[in-house]
């Protein structure tokens, strides 16, 4: 995900916290030491369809692609139907509701509809690193909350944001005491903490994983994109940290084959390097399709769907 363009929506969008549930065939009981969920092997089994890209066909704003508006609920089945994939990735700002009547109803669509969830993008607006301790707990409750919603409907993991603190430099130290925290409780719920190289800034790849390894928990891991660093820093820094994160990676990453930066300029993907890192590194988890360029999301996430099919299947 963009964290320009994930920014600039939410200040016009509608923010919730929410997730729905990965079906109980495909999630093994865990011990809280550590994480132990049964991951699919097949190479299509393995691949997953982002919300976000649909995010104007979701959120239901006038579009003039001739595709249709999509409730959050029916996500799954459209995800079926259109790319023969059944796991999806939602987005926190396309729950219209938290409540658990929603919650049901969306569970059960998506349980209808053969599919599974394999992972929940959550954002907020408070640093876990902030100097001003209040705002550090109001970000350690919200991904909380989030942790109790994945455990409540069976999500196995939540990716939750850093923002940038207004008051402090990223800081390492007090994040991974927030994080600790958040990781200690998401252990008692048998849910993962997933933490994205989005924002160049407080979500720099080699600072997450300095705060992963000195947090030193199972229960917190990085979700690699593909295109996020390579989008901000030359090829030589993108891939090496890509490298990085793969060395910790345990459930889901982000497949895009480019970007266009804030200076308009399309960046583009190596692919066959990228998913030689993956492979390197015996990654096992899901990966989540997020196409994040301009053009309809649809031939473009079709597309990426049968290249990683490919990579997966050597």
């Amino acid at each position: 995900m963009n964290g320009t363009t994930r920014r600039e929506f939410l200040a016009h969008g509608t923010c919730a916290a929410a997730g729905i549930g990965l079906l109980p065939s495909f999630l093994r009981a865990a011990a809280t030491s550590q994480p132990a969920f049964t991951f699919p092997s097949a190479p299509r089994e393995r691949v997953a369809v982002a919300s976000y890209p649909f995010r104007e066909f979701i959120a239901g704003g006038e579009h003039k692609s001739g595709n249709p508006t999509i409730e959050l609920k029916d996500f799954a089945t459209h995800v079926v139907e259109k790319f023969k994939v059944r796991r999806i990735e939602p987005w926190s700002a396309h729950f219209p509701s938290t409540d658990a009547k929603y919650l049901a109803e969306l569970r059960a669509a998506v349980e209808k509809a053969g599919a599974g969830i394999a992972n929940i993008a959550v954002d907020g607006d408070n640093s876990p690193y902030a100097s001003d301790r209040v705002e550090r707990e109001k970000a350690i409750a919200f991904s909380k909350q989030w942790v109790d919603v994945a455990a409540a409907i069976g999500s196995p993991s939540v990716r939750t944001n850093i923002p940038q603190a207004k008051d402090a430099k990223p800081d390492a130290g007090r994040l991974a005491e927030s994080l600790r925290q958040v990781v200690d409780y998401a252990s008692s719920k048998n849910v993962v903490v997933h933490l994205e190289n989005d924002n160049p800034v407080s979500e720099d790849p080699f600072f997450l994983v300095q705060v992963i390894e000195k947090v030193d928990s199972p229960w917190l891991h990085p979700l690699p994109d593909f295109g996020n660093t390579l989008n901000a820093h030359d090829e030589d820094y993108a891939y090496r940290a890509i490298d990085a994160m793969f060395a910790h990676a345990y459930g889901i990453c982000h497949v895009k084959d480019g970007e266009v930066n804030q200076q308009g300029k399309a960046t583009h993907v190596d692919l066959a390097r990228t998913f030689g890192i993956l492979n390197k590194h015996g990654y096992k988890g899901f990966c989540s399709i997020e196409y994040d360029a301009p053009g309809d999301p649809y031939k473009a996430t079709a597309d990426l769907v049968e290249k990683t099919v490919g990579f997966l299947s050597k």
